[in-house]
């Protein structure tokens, strides 16, 4: 026999289970609330309409690329007096990097007057300034990374204005009445290439980069935090559906998904400086990057309206964009540490 006093429990906790939650709080300097324990099946995703400010234009963009590469043929150089590879590389078109490869040269590469140098035959583009190494690698068909390899280009792979990059030969772009439409046509963007190539050249003169308490100009770099000692935060209110690692067939989730409200806020995980909007990301739709010191970055896709600018500073809780209001909006989150992927559910706070 159930007592009353269970039974009125019982009722009272049917009850309190009709009630619907709260709605997020509007004060977006918090940080959310805890939210539903995390499960690992992944639910079907059905991407969101994206409807206002993601259309600012992607940094790579502002600045086209004129496919105007210089073909070099092999030859010699002969090394006049105080004369610098650099110096060399200007003359001949051939990059310093070909020209130490081909010559078995080490930096400071100290060259000798007289000395007799190789010149590699190949195709070099020389870097504009504004250019990114995301958009050259557009214009001419090929993929960012085998850039970074034909160059031997290192972290935090910033291009100098006035660079000479060696072009690897595309055989998968054919020819076409349009070359350029079909290159962009071809050309796909992932998450890694933004981190190393989407950054527009740097004068070699230049000292310092511009403060980041204001958005930078569209063309200069974003002057990442140079160290992170805070903490990171949730950064939308919502159930994890889908976890960190391997999602079933071959496929590896890089970050966690989070099922949210539709509109819901997407909020700074952690102090730093955006470094990216846009929503041409291959499988991620609208994506913002913030930089954070310590070789931190935070990423949010599948975003629909962004409220921050790149170059703008934001604090961790600040409003960085709202997710989509269509069917099962839910937003993609990655933390990285340099260039790997880290499981963001080891770094965020405990959720009861």
């Amino acid at each position: 026999m159930i007592s009353r006093g269970w039974w009125t429990l019982g009722v009272m906790l049917m009850v309190s289970a009709c009630i619907p939650p709260a709605a997020p709080p509007s004060d977006v300097t918090r940080t959310p609330q805890p939210a539903e324990a995390p499960v690992t099946n992944a639910e079907p995703y059905l991407a969101p309409r994206y409807e206002d400010v993601l259309d600012q234009p992607a940094v790579w963009e502002l600045r086209p690329v004129v496919a105007n590469a210089r073909d070099v043929k092999k030859s010699t150089h002969t090394v006049a007096a105080g004369e610098t590879l650099s110096a060399i590389s200007q003359k001949t078109g051939a990059s310093v990097t070909s020209l130490a490869q081909e010559n078995g040269l080490e930096q400071p590469y100290v060259l000798k007057a007289g000395q007799v140098l190789r010149v590699p035959a190949g195709r070099f583009h020389k870097v504009s300034a504004g250019e990114t190494g995301i958009a050259i690698a557009r214009a001419y068909g090929v993929r960012w990374s085998d850039l970074i390899a034909a160059n031997a280009l290192s972290d935090p792979f910033v291009l100098k204005v006035g660079q000479s990059l060696r072009i690897p030969v595309s055989e998968a772009m054919p020819d076409s009445p349009d070359p350029m439409e079909a290159r962009a046509a071809a050309f796909k963007l992932n998450l890694e290439d933004i981190l190393t190539g989407g950054e527009p050249a740097q004068a070699v003169a230049s000292a310092q980069a511009p403060s980041p308490v204001r958005p930078s100009a569209p063309t200069t770099p974003v002057k990442t935090p140079a160290q992170f000692s805070g903490t990171f935060g949730w950064p939308a209110v919502g159930r994890v559906i889908s976890t960190f690692g391997p999602a079933g067939e071959g496929l590896v989730n890089q970050g966690i998904e989070i099922r949210t409200a539709p509109g819901a806020q997407v909020l700074a995980s952690g102090d730093g400086v955006v470094a990216f909007v846009g929503d041409n990301v291959s499988g991620y739709g609208g994506m913002i990057l913030v930089r954070h010191g310590s070789g931190w970055t935070s990423a949010y896709g599948r975003v629909a309206t962004a409220h921050v600018k790149r170059g703008q500073a934001v604090k961790r809780g600040d409003l960085l964009a709202t997710t989509g209001t269509g069917s099962l909006p839910q937003l993609h989150f990655q933390l990285r540490k340099g260039q790997s992927p880290v499981d963001p559910l080891k770094q965020l706070p405990t959720r009861n």
